[in-house]
């Protein structure tokens, strides 16, 4: 049972690859006799679903419903003491870096030669790609340092050789992932390369699409920004989670930008991939944000009008540098600010789908979903950005296919079309 992030099904997937290599049977987000639960403990909602799961499965262990129960992932790393105290009916719990020791409490050996060997759990066609664990930067509200340690880069070599083998079971599509991946290369070539990482990735056959999540906008290598101009097969998208922009909300997020560095980035994006859909995340109800830091952030949001945008309340973590802060915003206000912003964004997201009508976009077909094929195009993640509907009453298209669709509706979010090639 995998909760939180792509990181976390990554991890997931590597530790069913380990298990399936050990001659043992493996089901993800199904019920066996024995559970594993790879936890999230990043905001409070996520901590209270992983709570909330884990006690749900010690009650089915209590009952005899399964035979064990292993706690794993971040939540785990950063409260063990404390839930092996409240909930003793875990068999064991373990942290982020302990997969040998999970492996050995279910019977398995940690297979070192299995480099890139994982049982995908995300539909055949497209596959997370973890470029580099852990995080350096300083932010004030996150937690993610003291659950995922330091940053760690995983070496280009091996990175590609896990990308070969992904394509050789069917994947066109990577999406890169890692806390930072602007940081990737740092520590182990002492520069940045992620520039190099993504050419050497485009070499591979079999890959179509490689996208790009979680880039940290301070020390952004601006040859990154060649490459997706350059290069067909790096998707003319950014995933650059820009947190807020009033100068002294960033200065207390120890953001290490400004106002002024924000949107001089933000311009030098648009003008090296004009074409780029650039999608970011902000957090309102940090502590101290005025009304006034507000208004700045959502005439900002509407100025700059950004193709995807997703907006979070501000969780008030304990053992981060903002802990010390006053969480002095409402709840309700820190809502109804995420929902300002929100509706702004619909707005924008409706105003830029409706240039689309009338054109032609190249989609990936992800799944079937009731009297529609959902397709992605090349400016769309899965599960968080727009999808491009097709009627499948009227047409067909092959899941994992990309085809080429006529758009002819737009709504906020989604995009209606129908495949060029089809005669209706």
């Amino acid at each position: 049972m995998t909760l939180g992030c792509s990181k976390n099904i990554y991890d997931s997937e590597v530790l069913m690859g380990q298990l399936r290599a050990n001659n043992k049977e493996v089901v993800h987000q199904q019920h066996g006799n024995v559970v594993v639960v790879n936890t999230c403990g990043f905001i409070d909602n996520a901590k209270e679903e992983s709570i909330q799961t884990i006690l749900s499965f010690a009650d089915k262990k209590e009952k005899g419903e399964i035979d064990k129960l292993f706690v794993t992932g971040c939540l785990s790393e950063r409260y063990m003491d404390d839930l092996e105290k409240e909930i003793p009916n875990v068999d064991q719990y373990f942290g982020t870096t302990d997969l040998p020791l999970l492996l050995k409490a279910l019977g398995a050996d940690y297979k070192h030669e299995l480099i890139g060997e994982r049982l995908t759990t995300t539909p055949k066609h497209y596959a997370y790609l973890k470029i580099a664990e852990g995080c350096d930067r300083p932010c004030s509200f996150c937690a993610i340092p003291l659950m995922r340690g330091k940053h760690r880069s995983t070496p280009i070599e091996d990175l590609v050789k896990e990308a070969q083998k992904l394509a050789a079971n069917g994947v066109k599509e990577l999406i890169l992932i890692a806390q930072d991946l602007t940081y990737y290369g740092l520590d182990l070539y002492k520069k940045r390369r992620l520039a190099d990482l993504l050419r050497s990735l485009a070499q591979v056959d079999g890959i179509e699409w490689i996208r790009l999540h979680y880039a940290f906008p301070t020390g952004f290598p601006e040859d990154v920004l060649d490459v997706i101009r350059e290069e067909p097969k790096v998707c003319n998208y950014i995933d650059m989670p820009l947190q807020h922009i009033s100068d002294r909300i960033l200065s207390s997020m120890r953001r290490g930008t400004t106002f002024e560095k924000t949107n001089a980035l933000l311009k030098k994006c648009r003008e090296m991939v004009p074409n780029m859909a650039f999608r970011t995340t902000l957090i309102v109800g940090y502590p101290g944000e005025t009304q006034e830091d507000f208004e700045l952030l959502k005439n900002w949001v509407k100025d700059t009008r950004f193709e995807r945008l997703g907006c979070f309340t501000y969780s008030h973590e304990e053992n981060t540098h903002a802990y010390a802060l006053e969480d002095d915003v409402p709840a309700e206000v820190k809502q109804q600010r995420a929902n300002e912003i929100m509706e702004l964004q619909a707005q924008i997201s409706w105003e830029k789908n409706q240039a689309y009508v009338g054109k032609t976009l190249r989609c990936l077909i992800d799944r079937k979903e009731g009297n529609y094929f959902i397709g992605r195009s090349e400016y769309d993640s899965p599960d968080v950005d727009n999808e491009i509907r097709i009627n499948a009453k009227d047409h067909y298209v092959r899941i994992g296919d990309f085809t080429d669709v006529l758009i002819h509706q737009a709504e906020d979010f989604d995009l209606y079309g129908k495949p060029v090639s089809s005669p209706l």
